[in-house]
């Protein structure tokens, strides 16, 4: 690189020792170039981090950058200790780039305080599509989802494509689908286009969204963490923009989690209401279809179209009780709560305190729905069984096909007895009654997860401590086979800055059109200025 000549010496040097450690990914050097404290600022296309430590924690899975040069160099004082430099660089592999940094000489050093980063274009993020088009596939001209893009999950038929379901080795084998999934096909019938085929966590078989093949796509909301799986490919493109809806599937939680994690409308349907054919299963005893969207009136459009009887040719039961608002009672069942965090409690408990001093406040109530292990123990159990029939004889002729994290899953599941399966079922009958003898005069709301997504540097083992303890929080309405809907409502600090979480809404089978206009409902109450803050 060429010094501009009215650049200090010792700024460029340290600009020039800074460009070494970015692209050698020397951590400890980048770390030192950034000033301390919590007021630096690192920006990029998938948002802003605050403070050295979140700017450091996501450097940490980033990687480092792509070979590159820097071809040149604006400088700008700011003050005698200030200076604006501005950088262009070229990459080796072809593209430009634009870094904007805001240096600080502080006790004798030159340190970035604030910085920007515009990438080269990236034709295709291969964390978040397996493939994509602009459209991938056109759907009617016209109709109530014209304009919408959808990013389909790797699970669902479309003709013409394989399925691969978050695995390389199932795809490269699988046999090209011969017609399109009636969840897909509702959608471009509706006018909505498929943007693309989205990412999956391998055979869905997780919540953490991350892929030991394709690597983790980014969190839309949350920059460095994780973007909640097993739907993280259409979480991930909807957060950022890439589509306008996430066509997927929640067995355990597998729509509300990524919803919560990156701030997303995520409705998991009634069990058995949006047709499954087509779909690559993993427990058909739980596994559902849905939508993710940005906001609450795309998820309506959607939803009324879909469980329509002019949007469904194959819907079970279009509209019926969906058609009826729900009582304007909300149940928190304090396990669940229990279970949280404690900044996602003390958030939560905001909420309804900001909902009871309303102008339109619901009746709220506590109810006990009894231990969180009595439905994960045997809902786990059904659904290992489940998943071992469904995928056994593949897994067992690929023994190292999968990611240690699904390996390890499948493993358990095929130690499943059929004793065990019959005891987890009866186990469960009493638990699904119960759930829908709640949801018959009135609504449970919860927060969706127990806090914000975990980051990226999180190792294995605690990654997995979160997913289970998730889980403990959403298989009960998996259990009930119920509607329930993730509604970015709370917002907690994190490590990485301001962290959504969801709160879930569960209501009674068939109600889901219903479920999704009393959300929206709630969320303008919570939006309403005119309301004091409450801390």
């Amino acid at each position: 690189m060429t010094e501009p000549s009215e650049i200090p010496a010792d700024l460029f040097t340290a600009f020039e020792e800074y460009e070494r450690a970015i692209l050698s990914n020397d951590l400890d050097a980048l770390d030192a170039a950034f000033a301390p404290g919590p007021e630096t600022l690192r920006g990029d296309g998938s948002g802003l981090l605050v403070g050295h430590d979140a700017i450091s924690a996501f450097r940490g899975v980033r990687g480092g950058v792509p070979p590159r040069t820097i071809e040149r160099i604006e400088y700008r004082p700011l003050g005698e200790d200030a200076a604006l430099v501005v950088s262009v660089s070229r990459y080796i592999g072809g593209g430009t780039g634009l870094q904007t940094q805001v240096w600080q000489r502080l006790d004798g050093r030159w340190l970035i305080s604030a910085a920007h980063v515009t990438p080269r274009a990236q034709a295709l993020d291969r964390s978040v599509w397996r493939t994509v088009g602009d459209p991938l596939y056109q759907g009617a001209w016209e109709g109530p989802l014209a304009g919408l893009s959808v990013a389909v999950k790797d699970l669902f038929a479309i003709k013409g494509y394989r399925i691969g379901a978050g695995n390389p080795v199932l795809l490269a084998e699988a046999r090209a689908e011969t017609t399109t999934a009636p969840a897909v096909g509702d959608l471009l019938r509706g006018g909505a286009s498929l943007r693309g085929i989205a990412r999956t966590d391998e055979f869905a078989y997780s919540i953490a969204g991350d892929n030991a093949h394709y690597g983790t796509p980014p969190n839309g909301a949350l920059p460095g963490a994780l973007p909640g799986g097993s739907s993280n490919g259409p979480a991930s493109a909807v957060a950022t923009g890439q589509a306008e809806v996430g066509l997927a599937t929640d067995t355990a939680g597998s729509i509300r989690v990524p919803a919560s994690y990156q701030g997303l409308w995520g409705l998991r349907t009634t069990h058995g209401l949006v047709p499954r054919q087509g779909l690559l299963p993993l427990a058909q005893s739980f596994d559902t279809v849905g939508w993710l969207t940005r906001d609450g009136a795309t998820l309506q459009r959607v939803a009324e179209w879909c469980l329509s009887y002019d949007g469904s040719e194959s819907t079970e039961s279009v509209y019926g009780a969906s058609d009826a608002d729900l009582p304007w009672r909300l149940l928190v069942p304090e396990e669940v709560l229990a279970a949280a965090e404690p900044d996602t409690r003390r958030a939560f408990d905001r909420l309804l305190a900001r909902l009871a001093a309303s102008d339109d406040p619901p009746v709220l109530a506590r109810v006990s729905i009894g231990d969180l292990d009595d439905y994960y123990e045997p809902f786990r159990a059904v659904q290992g069984a489940e998943a071992w029939r469904n995928n056994g004889e593949w897994v067992t002729a690929h023994p190292s096909a999968l990611g240690p994290a699904v390996a390890a899953r499948f493993e358990a599941a095929s130690a499943v007895t059929a004793e065990a399966e019959a005891s987890a079922r009866r186990a469960l009958e009493p638990l699904h009654e119960q759930l829908h003898a709640f949801v018959a005069h009135g609504v449970l709301v919860m927060p969706t997860v127990p806090g914000p997504a975990p980051l990226r540097t999180h190792d294995g083992a605690r990654v997995d401590a979160v997913r289970q303890a998730t889980l403990r929080m959403t298989t009960p309405a998996a259990v009930g086979g119920l509607p329930a809907l993730s509604v970015p409502l709370l917002s907690v600090s994190s490590r990485l800055g301001p962290a959504p979480v969801g709160v879930c809404l569960v209501s009674r089978a068939g109600t889901d059109i219903a479920l999704v206009r009393l959300a929206r409902r709630l969320a303008r109450i919570v939006a309403d200025p005119t309301l004091p803050e409450l801390s």
